[in-house]
This record gives structure tokens, C-alpha cells and sequence, in this order.
């Protein structure tokens, strides 16, 4: 999926046509050897630029596959596309609370940890995830949070609270503030800004949430796609909600952008390597996911999209500027202030009221 001619990155948005098959006729390896039995081509379904620059095509080199690379915007994109039934997929990369969900709708398979010796590399709080207790479906690939990005010389001060967004240090930023287009983030921040949970199923506070995002509308540009960070840079907003990598990527075109999580905590989230049902590649999906944890390749992974990676030994050979850098690598005491998104099963439907109210307003 990789674009050799773009400028800058984002976890949400890569190739405007949305997928792109990728072939290297080149010898495979033999740890791949299982692999080679099966069909000759790998179908990953991922979110936009969230890989390595070289990861498919060394893939393929080393396996002597094909992949085929499509994108999605969202979780919910991901689950509409895959709830009937699945095209062909061989690796999802679905985030915490939507794996929760696809166990229960019976949409992953198990993972044969035996094929996976690279699994050793995952740091041990990342080895039993409440969403996936041993990671019988799941392997973490990425972590982060969200929070604020925003342009220092536009802003006063450091946004270092949820008011900028929703309260009255926000009347000041009249149509230059822009949050992404995702309910539960949005719906997240605004809970967190009250002292609630993100993962409330409280009616009463989910509505005063709702209420806050509507009075708020007022100073919001618009809602983005993801592109939050793609506006900052442009000069086209001063205030947006995002990823916090994406607003990394960005800062290195432009020394005058910046991200901060808010004082009243905000989402974080693990995005990890599945295997749907019906996939038809299996041998093959256990063997890129393998690869992907292999130290090296996973240093690649995080050198080149400037995330948080839940490998150990990549980790070890990550820059000492990503490293060092607390817009990836929070405090423990700013983490603490944080929540994981969780599958909320018939509140759901909370939410979607209130995202349908907010939208409508």
C-alpha cells in the first residue's frame, strides 16, 4: 500500500484508490515454507498508512506472495465489510473494543501460537489483554491515544485540557477547531472533559455529553475524516481531535504543530493482527504476522509511521527521538488518566442516538 511519492503520513488515510497489490519475484525464505503451500497471494484489509515503507514488498521477497493491500476508514467500516461474510481477507487490523465484538459475533479465527515464535517479542503488558485474555484472536501491533493537535503559534498556551474543545477557552478558536468524524472518540473526550467514563452506559451522561458536542458545533469548522492533522498542516485549522501519531508525522514537516493529552485523560487504544473467518490464506497470515514481529521488520514498521509499538525488542531499535518522545510514549502518570474503548453491547445504541443528534444539529 505504500506510497512512495507522499509527503506525509497518517494511521487513517493512505492510497486514494484504496488498495494496491504489490508482487517480488524474488526467492522466499524458508521459515515461510508453509506458507508457499498454500494460494499465492496474501488479501490484508488495514487502516491507511500503517506500515512499513518496505514491509509488503519484503514480505513478498521473502515469501515469493503476492499481497494485496485495501484500506478502511474506520472499525465500523471494517465490521459492515466483514459481518455477512468475508471477501477474502487474510489480515485484519481491527482496534480493542471492535475485536471484542468480532469474538463475539464469531468472525476471527483462533491463532495457532505455535506459528507465531515471534510472539516472544510482545512486552508482558501487552501478552494478556482484557479484550483478548492470551491473545487466543489477537496480536497488538500498534498502540497510542488520543488527544489534541494543535498549531503553537495560533493557540495560547498549551491546550492541556478538554475546554479548548468543548468549553469556553474554545469560544476563541471559532471555526478553527476540527474533530474527527468518530463517535466514540468524540462522544470519548467530551465524557472525559465531564469527569465521566468513555465507556458509560449512563443515559444521563451520554446525553450530557451529547449536549456539550452540540453547544460546541458552534466554534467547530467541521468534522474531519482523519484529516485533522492533514489541516493543521495546511494552515486550515489550529485545534483538531486526532491520533496521536498522525500529529507526529505531521510535526516533522512542521516544527510549529504540537499534541498534548489532556489533563482529564483521554482514549488509548491497541490495534492488532487478526485473522477473519473465511480467510483464504491462513498458512500465509500466520506467517506476515510473524514477520511483522520479527524485531527488525517491526523497527521498520514504527521508524516509518512514528507509533508506539507493544514489540519489546522493536522498541530497542525504534529512534531515541520517537523514543524519547512523550506524544508517543506517554507518562505512566498521564496514562493513568486514560481509558481503553470497550464494546458496550446494547448501549451502543446510546450513542448512536446521541452521534445522530450531534450530526443532525
Amino acid at each position: 500500500m505504500f506510497d512512495t511519492k507522499r509527503s506525509w503520513l497518517t494511521r487513517r488515510r493512505f492510497l486514494a484508490a484504496g488498495s494496491v497489490a504489490i508482487a517480488v519475484s524474488l526467492a522466499p525464505g524458508s521459515t515461510f515454507a508453509q506458507a508457499k503451500k498454500g494460494r499465492k497471494k496474501l488479501n490484508i484489509y488495514n487502516f491507511d498508512t500503517y506500515i512499513g515503507e518496505n514491509t509488503l514488498a519484503d514480505f513478498t521477497a521473502r515469501s515469493g506472495l503476492a499481497v494485496r493491500y485495501d484500506t478502511y476508514a474506520n472499525n465500523e467500516e471494517l465490521f459492515a465489510k466483514l459481518k455477512k461474510k468475508n471477501p477474502g481477507y487474510d489480515i485484519i487490523v481491527p482496534s480493542d473494543y471492535m475485536i471484542e465484538t468480532m469474538i463475539g459475533a464469531k468472525i476471527l479465527l483462533a491463532l495457532d501460537h505455535a506459528k507465531l515464535p515471534n510472539l516472544v517479542h510482545i512486552a508482558p503488558a501487552f501478552a494478556d489483554p482484557p479484550f483478548d485474555p492470551g491473545m487466543k484472536f489477537s496480536v497488538p501491533y500498534m498502540w497510542g491515544t488520543v488527544g489534541i493537535g494543535y498549531r503553537k503559534s495560533k493557540v495560547q498556551g498549551i491546550p492541556v485540557t478538554w475546554s479548548y474543545i468543548f468549553g469556553p477557552e474554545a469560544n476563541a478558536y471559532k471555526g478553527r477547531i476540527v474533530p474527527i468524524d468518530d463517535m466514540r472518540v468524540v462522544l470519548g473526550a467530551a465524557l472525559k472533559y465531564l469527569g465521566y467514563s468513555l465507556n458509560t452506559t449512563k443515559p444521563e451522561e451520554i446525553a450530557k455529553a451529547r449536549d456539550l458536542v452540540v453547544q460546541a458545533k458552534k466554534n467547530f469548522k467541521s468534522f474531519s475524516p482523519d484529516s485533522g492533522q492533514d489541516m493543521l498542516l495546511a494552515g486550515d485549522a489550529d485545534l483538531v481531535i486526532e491520533y496521536n501519531g498522525d500529529i507526529v508525522q505531521v510535526q516533522r514537516k512542521d516544527k510549529d504543530l504540537a499534541y498534548v493529552l489532556p489533563k482529564e485523560g483521554g482514549q488509548r487504544w491497541t490495534d492488532c493482527l487478526c485473522i477473519p473467518k473465511g480467510a483464504s490464506n491462513v498458512e500465509a497470515a500466520h506467517a506476515f504476522i510473524d514477520f511483522v514481529h520479527g524485531a527488525k521488520e517491526n523497527a521498520h514498521i514504527v521508524n516509518t509511521i512514528h507509533y508506539a509499538t507493544p514489540n519489546a525488542e522493536g522498541r530497542k531499535l525504534q529512534s531515541a527521538e520517537d523514543k524519547q518522545n512523550p506524544a508517543i510514549y506517554p507518562s505512566e502518570e498521564a496514562l493513568v488518566r486514560c481509558e481503553t474503548v470497550i464494546d458496550l453491547g446494547k448501549a451502543t445504541k446510546l450513542y448512536d442516538q446521541a452521534w445522530t443528534k450531534i450530526k443532525a444539529s
